[in-house]
């Protein structure tokens, strides 16, 4: 389900999923199916990991990955998770042939994203 909360959101974010939620800034939004395949990504990251473990772990693995960049929102877009998303949004057949606990594979991944 896709909801709009234009004051939801800080800085240039437009978008979050909050399983079983896409929370987006924007109606326009709804149209851009690369933001909506990412964030269905996360809603697939999310069911995984009983949503219990998804949130300790991607902050967990934000903060490390803070301190590891020395920046905040490089630390971020490198989180697992993140990587996975960002990487394969693009590819809006993704969730059709992508593996449970796929976000794994990105975790140590030597592609950093800036």
């Amino acid at each position: 389900m896709i909801i709009v909360l234009r004051h939801f959101f800080y800085r240039n974010y437009v978008g979050l999923s909050l399983w079983p939620f896409i929370i987006l800034r924007n109606t326009a939004l709804r149209h851009d199916r690369t933001l909506i395949n990412h964030e269905r990504i996360h809603l697939r990251q999310q069911a995984e990991l009983l949503l219990v473990f998804f949130y300790p772990l991607y902050l967990l693995e934000w903060v490390l990955k803070s301190v590891w960049y020395r920046d905040f929102y490089k630390g971020y877009r490198n989180i697992s998770f993140e990587r996975e998303a960002y990487l394969q949004q693009q590819n809006l057949d993704y969730l059709e042939e992508r593996r449970p606990f796929q976000f794994i594979n990105y975790l140590y991944s030597k592609h950093v994203i800036s």
